[in-house]
């Protein structure tokens, strides 16, 4: 194979694996770049290495995607083979047949590749909405502004963060693994979302400080020897939560990812921010991060409307270069730098 070929057959496989890891909708994989190939001789071997990279990757043995999307994934596999090879294959087959068999568990995995060459796995609910709440899977906004993170380390490094909103803990996992934060609070609302945090947190090898209360008083020296940040887990109501009790945590920056999906949400949102803009540590206000998908113009004009009626500048932080993780091409996302 041809230096060329070899480097778009890397490409291919790089492509399938990230969509099967963050189990992407099926439309969204490479399929036509697939199909070319497979008219090749090589076409059944690069099948097989699609199947390491997906089904059989070892995330995803120890972390499985759910029965569903997998079994769905592996006879669309199945068809682009049988629409150019006549002799079938058995390993497709056989994995097929696997997951014919196997049961649906109750929670499902996605897993993303960070360019450390670690990755983050997260245990989410198969509902879009579940449980009354929207924060039990990972939306795009947090993918955009793990990736914003991820360049932009100096932003966190040997700083304490808090994030409003967690959700499944994609952001801030991903921060914890490759910004060197020296502590980083995951905090939401919904008990349920919370549950679900502090057993994502676990899962990707953090410890979490047993009380919150007693590590937002003494949070503790950075050291260079303490490379894994603190971290904790706080269930925040921002209708509810005062100025003293965002200011115990002393966060240098605030971020918080796809939370202005109603005009509720925007005013309590706007609401903590103000309250945030009191916490003074050395002397100045920590910097705020928000990212949101751009899915209603009119909400997005509430937000900004609301931070000039509170007094809180902001500016459209630049669109950062790489794309790490696989989310909607056409969703038109950004990042705001509030200045509180």
């Amino acid at each position: 194979m041809a230096p060329e070929e070899r480097a778009d057959a890397a490409r291919l496989l790089r492509g399938f694996e990230r969509s099967f890891l963050a189990a992407r909708a099926l439309r969204s994989f490479p399929w036509q770049s697939l199909e070319e190939k497979l008219r090749d001789s090589s076409g059944s071997e690069l099948l097989l290495d699609i199947l390491q990279k997906t089904v059989k990757h070892p995330l995803c043995v120890k972390h499985p995607p759910s029965v569903k999307y997998s079994r769905s994934f592996l006879s669309e596999l199945i068809r682009k083979h049988e629409a150019v090879h006549t002799e079938p294959s058995d390993e497709l087959y056989q994995a097929l047949a696997e997951v014919l068999t196997a049961e649906e568990p109750a929670h499902c995995h996605r897993s993303y590749l960070l360019p450390s060459g670690d990755s983050v796995t997260l245990c989410e609910s198969t509902a879009i909405v579940s449980h009354g709440t929207t924060g039990l899977v990972t939306w795009n906004a947090a993918l955009y502004l793990a990736e914003w993170a991820v360049e932009n380390p100096a932003v966190f490094t040997h700083r304490t963060a808090l994030e409003l909103g967690s959700g499944a803990g994609l952001t801030g996992l991903a921060i914890c693994k490759t910004c060197r934060p020296r502590a980083y609070v995951f905090s939401d609302c919904h008990s349920r979302v919370l549950e679900q945090l502090r057993g994502n947190v676990l899962l990707n090898g953090f410890s979490l400080d047993p009380s919150i209360d007693a590590w937002a008083q003494h949070p503790g020296p950075h050291t260079p020897e303490a490379e894994r940040p603190r971290v904790a887990v706080a269930q925040l109501d921002w209708d509810t939560v005062t100025a003293p009790q965002l200011a115990a945590f002393q966060p240098d920056v605030v971020l918080a990812a796809d939370v202005l999906y109603c005009p509720e949400t925007v005013l309590s949102l706007v609401g903590v921010l103000r309250k945030l803009s009191t916490c003074q540590k050395d002397q100045r206000a920590p910097d705020a991060y928000v990212a949101f998908t751009i899915r209603n113009p009119e909400t997005c004009q509430l937000f900004t409307t609301e931070l000039g009626r509170a007094g809180i500048p902001w500016e459209e932080v630049p669109r950062h270069n790489q794309k790490l993780f696989p989310y909607e091409e056409h969703s038109e996302m950004t990042i705001l730098k509030l200045t509180l």
